[in-house]
């Protein structure tokens, strides 16, 4: 059985400094309760990987708006006009990957491969610095691994010994996150005994997640 861990506790796991995947896709399926105490805790110097920063004082948005963050690395950052200000003014470095390179970067990490292949991003500025590989005449960039720290992921239930399932689009980019990182914390809507999750709806196993938030009350 995992022990669950108040918001406060399992925030002041993480250092300054640490680079932290979180799950969601524009707030949906990212760990709400966690990001608040990410803050409250003045988190500072992250290194975030994201599908996107979400918005304003919303979700990641929150971490940027406290100035949490010092690399984000996404897909976008359109609905967050704080990011956009804070990157014009050289306050926060942003890397932009095509979002099915992202999420396959990310998958490749967890998978232990050494890359992702891909046409998208050759011949433009993304391809600079980058190794080209030319496969049956075709060309491809070679995008390497993203590996984090921390994992924060939200899930629908979890049981007593880590297992996780997801809701709808919340099923983002969670489960391949919870296989990226070094340390993976979840935040469940709902903590159930083992067995009442359905072996086929496990989506991630107990086996890769370190630590679960209390429910929430």
């Amino acid at each position: 059985m995992k022990p669950a861990l108040t918001a406060e506790k399992a925030a002041a796991l993480i250092p300054d400094g640490a680079t932290v995947m979180i799950g969601g896709f524009m707030g949906v399926g990212s760990p709400h309760r966690l990001i608040d105490a990410l803050v409250a805790a003045g988190v500072r110097d992250l290194t975030v990987i994201a599908n996107d920063t979400c918005r304003p004082n919303e979700g990641i948005g929150k971490l940027v708006a406290a100035r949490a963050v010092r690399h984000v690395i996404a897909s976008h950052i359109g609905l967050n006009p704080e990011t956009q200000a804070q990157m014009i003014a050289g306050e926060i470095e942003v890397e932009l990957v095509a979002q099915g390179t992202l999420a396959e970067r990310i998958r490749a990490a967890g998978m232990g491969l050494g890359g992702v292949l891909t046409p998208t991003g050759v011949g433009t500025r993304i391809a600079e610095g980058k190794e080209v590989l030319t496969i049956d005449g075709k060309a491809f960039l070679l995008e390497k691994p993203l590996r984090a720290d921390f994992a924060l992921i939200a899930a629908h239930e979890a049981d007593y010994v880590g297992n996780l399932t997801y809701s709808m689009t919340a099923h983002n980019f969670n489960p391949v996150m919870a296989l990226a990182a070094t340390t993976v914390i979840a935040e469940p809507g709902l903590i159930v005994p083992v067995g009442a999750i359905p072996p086929d709806g496990v989506k991630t196993p107990g086996v890769l997640v370190d630590h679960l938030l209390e429910r929430a009350h």
